[in-house]
């Protein structure tokens, strides 16, 4: 399984932007799959889950509301759509999954959020 992000930038506070995680691989059998996120100097957290389904998602606090993660499973994809970004919402985003007992990870996107 290869997970490829895309669509990080620079982005002034209040702004929007649109994360997306292609998967490629043995993505017949991709299950849940969820975004994290790590800023400097701060342990990674995460961000997000969406089922397989994409019929259930759960969010951390600090994103809710704000954040939404959907999925395109004829796409082999996930999304993170970022509303009213904050200062705060600066770091490496990255998405992952498990397949069996394996983690897969992403190289991950940068996301800056000027003030």
């Amino acid at each position: 399984v290869q997970l490829v992000e895309s669509g990080g930038g620079l982005v002034q506070a209040g702004g929007s932007l649109r994360l997306s995680c292609a998967a490629s691989g043995s993505t017949f059998s991709i299950n849940a799959m969820g975004w994290y996120r790590q800023a400097p100097g701060n342990e990674r957290e995460l961000v997000g889950v969406i089922s397989s389904s994409g019929g259930s998602t759960i969010y951390a606090d600090s994103v809710k509301g704000r954040f939404t993660i959907s999925r395109d499973n004829a796409q082999n994809a996930i999304y993170l759509q970022m509303n009213s970004l904050k200062p705060e919402d600066t770091a490496v985003y990255s998405c992952n999954t498990v397949v069996g007992k394996r983690v897969y990870w992403g190289q991950g996107t940068q996301v800056t959020v000027s003030s």
